[in-house]
């Protein structure tokens, strides 16, 4: 199960990943067979915490995955997942991303 921010319960969606890393990707050079592992290996991490976890954990996750996956796509899904305003949250991120420290959590 996700506790979703609004602390809705909803079950857990492998789907909802992969479209959205796939939103991130496109036009990158990242195949849909890696778009499908990265939400995959999300899944099996987020099983290995607990019948529960909160969406926030697994944006963090897919976060973590597409850093090591795509810089760009990182970007992108970073920019939906934590609401950047400005290009000053683009610049935070890419310094974030530079110094090869772990996502903020949101």
């Amino acid at each position: 199960m996700v506790t979703k921010r609004s602390g809705q319960r909803v079950p857990f969606d492998r789907a909802k990943i992969v479209a959205g890393v796939r939103a991130a990707a496109k036009g990158r050079p990242v195949t849909a067979e890696e778009l499908e592992n990265l939400a995959i290996d999300v899944e099996d991490a987020m099983r290995l915490d607990g019948p529960e976890v909160t969406s926030a954990h697994i944006g963090v996750a897919v976060l973590d995955a597409l850093r090591h996956l795509d810089e760009v796509a990182y970007l992108r899904f970073a920019s939906v997942y934590k609401g950047f305003d400005d290009a000053a949250d683009f610049e935070r991120e890419l310094t974030l991303l530079a110094k090869g420290t772990a996502p903020k959590q949101h």
